[in-house]
């Protein structure tokens, strides 16, 4: 399930894939071609001469005449229409005939082949044949033979030719091989061939062929690994992009379900743990049941004789995988866990570090890092001491097949059921089907952490955002001023059990200034983030221009609005850079205008680059009311229709704050403005006033209607206003 999922994720390059998989075919057939090549160097370069097979592919007329002499009509026919009379000789291309054709040729030549050469051929080998079977005759018979080659040959050949053949065709096979091969070799002795060039000719012309193989197979191993890390990388940035893109979308109720340390983790170490695994899933996860099933059958071509022992190396390395993937699996799933809590730790501590340290909680919080930090090396190091214990096995099961194979293949070389050449390329394809399993072994230690960094991911991008733009968008009235209308709206966190708003109702009319006012945790916040649908509400709806917000585009609502939150955020970059966030084509006039506006032009122009001092991730290098003013101007420079201040002026000394008000009432005149504050002398001016006590309005009129008629109005003025100031002297 996991493989098929990260394999979803690269699905984009499927082209890639298709030619990777390719590749790695050629690479097997490639590899798996070069044993063959080294067993036939050996038994046929090495052992035989360079001679391949055991009918010769240039007779004389003589040996010609002889081998007819003791073949039947069948074998006399096949060898007439195999061989020519060329240059006073016979000639055949045994090399260039079909498999079967030449195998049928074999048998019918093989037994006269035996017997022209262990009755009439005059090397050491033919000489020394016929003294071990004369040996092994009863004195009276081997004394007639010795006798009868002695004074007549030709005689002897045809008296002796039946009884040597009854006795010949009981040799097995490859010893009736080996002795054709050694007609075929005094044969082109007798011919005058120069067997030493001839060998080395051989040798050469298959080192040639090695080269060439080895050649294509290094291009084909080089393409993968170049268009694995190509297809990595790509498929890297696209889950980077993807989830970085759902990020976006989600509104608080999403964002507050993924913790911020975790999605963070998502996007970087959950992707490049499907990176590494993508990298390394055609260099050796497809690669390697290609290679060893490719092994398996050259095996089975080879000799099946020792396949038990592939047998026993794989149930071996198989229970070796089992064993590993129930020890280590549950502890990967737990790492990626483990890994999100120390980042969540560490994002914590470094964003509070001020007040750990105005509290002298330094060794504390430092306890708690080294709490997660332990608890994530403990589970590391459970994992890397599986880990560990699997290629010392795996090396030892390798070690133990070579071994096994070396003391079986000797006893059947010793018996004349095995050639050595046969026996190096057994060994090598045994280690091909090892390394295979090996190879499957790697992908259980990769295989986990990739899986679950891809559910990981799998839940962001499948988690339902729950804020979207309508399947049937509509668009704002031309001419509209930006009128807000709230009707009737309730709102509810999810899973919460009551309502945070109830049955809100006002309007928020241009060229007015909208207040909404009253104690913390009543819902003032949560009543403008409606505004831009950072939530949706639960009932009831709001309105802009008489549309409902709902069915307008998120792009084009959000365009209208110039949002400040409660908590100033900058971004890295200059100070020009952010007043220009949400208007990237203010000129430097309107970018000046906004900063002085928000009473910030006097700190900027005191810093030495000005407009160009560049803002510390976090806006860490400037105080929480010089961020403030940042984040105001910000919004007045994006020339909206629509301003939102989500307490915005709390850090701002009374002086600033009024100066701010006023020049904001200026520039902002035909705009509709929402200001959410905690103290009443920000909204002393304000054409509407809104009280909220926990998420219902129970007020709303002006500063001085308000103060004569609402209670809770009263009690907060009471408690921020001095005699005068609530007398009315002070305003």
């Amino acid at each position: 399930k996991g493989l098929f999922q990260i394999l979803g994720f690269a699905k984009k390059q499927w082209y890639v894939m298709v030619c990777l998989i390719l590749l790695l075919f050629v690479q097997a057939f490639c590899e798996l071609t070069l044993p063959g090549y080294t067993s036939d160097i050996v038994d046929v370069g090495i052992q035989n001469q360079g001679v391949e097979y055991p009918v010769p592919e240039q007779m004389r007329k003589e040996t010609y005449e002889n081998l007819r002499a003791f073949m039947d009509e069948t074998g006399k026919s096949r060898m007439e229409s195999a061989y020519h009379l060329e240059d006073g000789g016979y000639r055949a291309d045994i090399g260039g005939m079909e498999k079967e054709d030449r195998k049928k040729l074999q048998e019918s030549m093989l037994p006269a082949e035996m017997l022209v050469y262990f009755l009439m051929s005059d090397s050491e080998d033919a000489v020394k044949m016929r003294e071990q079977m004369l040996s092994g005759l009863p004195e009276e018979t081997a004394g007639t033979m010795s006798k009868d080659f002695a004074e007549d040959p030709a005689a002897a050949v045809a008296a002796f030719a039946e009884p040597v053949l009854k006795q010949l065709e009981a040799y097995p096979d490859y010893m009736a091989e080996a002795m054709g091969i050694r007609f075929v070799i005094a044969e082109y002795q007798a011919m005058g061939r120069e067997m030493d060039a001839f060998q080395m000719g051989y040798l050469k012309s298959m080192g040639i062929r090695m080269l060439g193989i080895a050649v294509i197979a290094m291009a084909a191993s080089i393409l993968v690994a170049f268009l694995s890390s190509r297809l990595a990388a790509f498929t890297a940035k696209d889950l980077r992009k993807r989830v970085f893109s759902k990020v976006m979308g989600f509104s608080n109720s999403e964002m507050n379900q993924f913790s911020t340390a975790s999605l963070i983790t998502r996007c970087t170490n959950d992707v490049q743990q499907i990176q590494m695994f993508v990298t390394v899933l055609f260099r050796m996860v497809a690669f390697a049941p290609i290679m060893g099933l490719g092994a398996i059958l050259k095996v089975v071509e080879t000799t099946t004789s020792m396949a038990w022992i592939i047998v026993l190396a794989v149930l071996a390395v198989l229970l070796l995988i089992i064993v590993l993937m129930l020890v280590a699996m549950p502890k990967f799933k737990q790492m990626q866990k483990l890994v999100d809590g120390l980042n969540l730790v560490s994002r914590e501590i470094l964003t509070g570090l001020p007040v750990i340290r105005a509290f002298g909680r330094e060794q504390v919080e430092e306890k708690r890092f080294e709490a997660a930090s332990g608890d994530l090396m403990r589970t590391q190091l459970f994992t890397s001491r599986a880990l560990a214990m699997m290629m010392p096995t795996m090396m030892f099961i390798m070690n133990g097949v070579s071994v096994l194979i070396m003391w079986v293949g000797a006893g059947k070389i010793d018996t004349g059921n095995l050639q050595v050449g046969e026996m190096m390329a057994f060994l090598i394809y045994a280690m091909h089907i090892v390394i295979s399993f090996l190879m499957i072994s790697m992908v259980s230690i990769i295989l986990p952490r990739a899986t679950v960094a891809a559910e990981r991911i799998r839940e962001v991008l499948d988690s339902e955002t729950l804020i979207l733009d309508s399947d049937s968008p509509v668009s704002f009235p031309e001419g509209g001023r930006g009128e807000v209308e709230f009707s009737h709206v309730s709102f509810r966190y999810p899973g919460a059990e009551e309502d945070a708003l109830s049955d809100i109702s006002f309007t928020a009319k241009p060229g007015q200034i909208t207040a909404v006012i009253g104690s913390t945790g009543c819902g003032k916040s949560t009543l403008v983030h409606l505004i831009p649908r950072l939530f949706d509400v639960s009932e009831g709806s709001v309105s802009i221009d008489g549309v409902d917000i709902r069915n307008v585009p998120l792009k084009e609502l959000r365009k209208r609005i110039g949002f400040v939150p409660q908590k100033g955020v900058l971004f890295s970059g200059t100070i020009a850079s952010n007043i220009r966030f949400g208007n990237q084509d203010a000129a430097d006039t309107l970018v000046r205008e906004a900063a002085g506006i928000a009473q910030a032009r006097e700190f900027i122009e005191e810093k030495e680059d000005g407009y160009a001092f560049m803002i510390a991730q976090g806006g860490n290098n400037v105080s929480g009311g010089q961020k403030q003013r940042l984040s105001i101007a910000r919004a007045i420079a994006k020339q909206a229709d629509i301003y939102v201040f989500d307490d915005s002026f709390s850090a701002l000394d009374y002086r600033t704050d009024a100066a701010l008000r006023r020049a904001l009432k200026e520039q902002v005149a035909d705009a509709v403005v929402i200001i959410v504050a905690q103290r009443i002398s920000t909204i002393l001016h304000a054409d509407q006033i809104l009280v909220l006590e926990d998420g219902r309005i129970v007020g709303r009129g002006t500063h001085e209607k308000l103060l004569a008629e609402n209670e809770v109005y009263q009690q907060i003025a009471a408690s921020q206003l001095s005699r005068d100031e609530l007398e009315g002297k002070g305003a």
